[in-house]
């Protein structure tokens, strides 16, 4: 970091993500996860699952359990079948976001629905202290191609937030019982987009995933590319299924260009 008041951006490249192809699944986790398990990255404040997957048609994950935690699918494309204990059923497509506050424990279901398959990130985060145990809940909130474009759409924020709501279907972010925010954007060839997260003049955490839009890729990351910088404009460079953690100065501006000639679509969390 050049000065506390710029940003520290460390890669999190998408070929050293966790990565399991079974076949019906292939899926990428950028911590901890199920058969991968890595010491340096278990989580990242309050982010502690970011899981990008893609379901083959008509199969996906049976029902099961979760408690505690915020859960939420983010749809990039195809349809998402989600089912849960508490009534609800709903078919997702591109531009759902789905938060599920899990609190005193519920059991679902989500599977590719049609003859597509499917591709969304699935990110956990951890409720604020005390908030873990409360009753669960369900919220779908949809955001057009065109709310992301060349902006940052801020698609889930704390349910204590200004101008956040609590209706199952409302418009705007998604609630959330954490210190966490999100943002989504669609980012055109040589576009950029400028970003100053609040705060309260101490330092903070982000994340910033690409996502890889142009098809399943193990390997070395290809695909769109993002330029990011803050005040000093150093850059870091990422590409399709990379990521980077990033650690704020109080009054931090931090840029993201697409510095390629396919449309960049990018996931930025804001993190105490």
């Amino acid at each position: 970091m050049s000065s506390v008041n710029d940003v520290r951006i460390v890669p999190r490249r998408s070929n050293e993500r966790g990565h399991a192809d079974h076949g019906w699944l292939k899926t990428f986790h950028t911590f901890s996860f199920a058969d991968y398990q890595s010491l340096r990255h278990q989580s990242f404040s309050s982010l502690r699952v970011l899981n990008e997957d893609r379901v083959q048609a008509r199969t996906g994950f049976g029902t099961h359990g979760h408690q505690n935690y915020e859960i939420f699918s983010y749809i990039i494309s195809g349809k998402l079948e989600h089912k849960d204990s508490m009534g609800n059923t709903e078919v997702l497509s591109r531009g759902a976001l789905q938060m599920t506050s899990t609190g005193t424990g519920i059991t679902h279901s989500e599977k590719a629905h049609g003859g597509n398959d499917v591709h969304f990130c699935q990110i956990w985060a951890s409720p604020r202290s005390g908030q873990g145990r409360g009753k669960p809940a369900y919220f779908t909130r949809y955001f057009t191609d065109e709310e992301k474009k060349n902006r940052l759409a801020l698609v889930v924020a704390p349910d204590n937030a200004e101008g956040v709501t609590l209706g199952r279907d409302d418009s705007g972010p998604a609630p959330i019982r954490s210190e966490l925010w999100m943002y989504a954007s669609l980012i055109h060839p040589g576009a950029s987009v400028v970003h100053t997260p609040s705060g309260n003049g101490q330092m903070k955490k982000g994340y910033v995933h690409v996502i890889q839009k142009s098809g399943y890729n193990p390997g070395a990351p290809k695909g769109a590319t993002l330029k990011i910088s803050g005040k000093d404009r150093s850059q870091v460079e990422l590409r399709e299924g990379d990521g980077a953690y990033l650690t704020y100065g109080p009054g931090v501006e931090l840029r993201l260009e697409n510095d390629s000639q396919e449309v960049v679509e990018v996931l930025l969390f804001d993190l105490e």
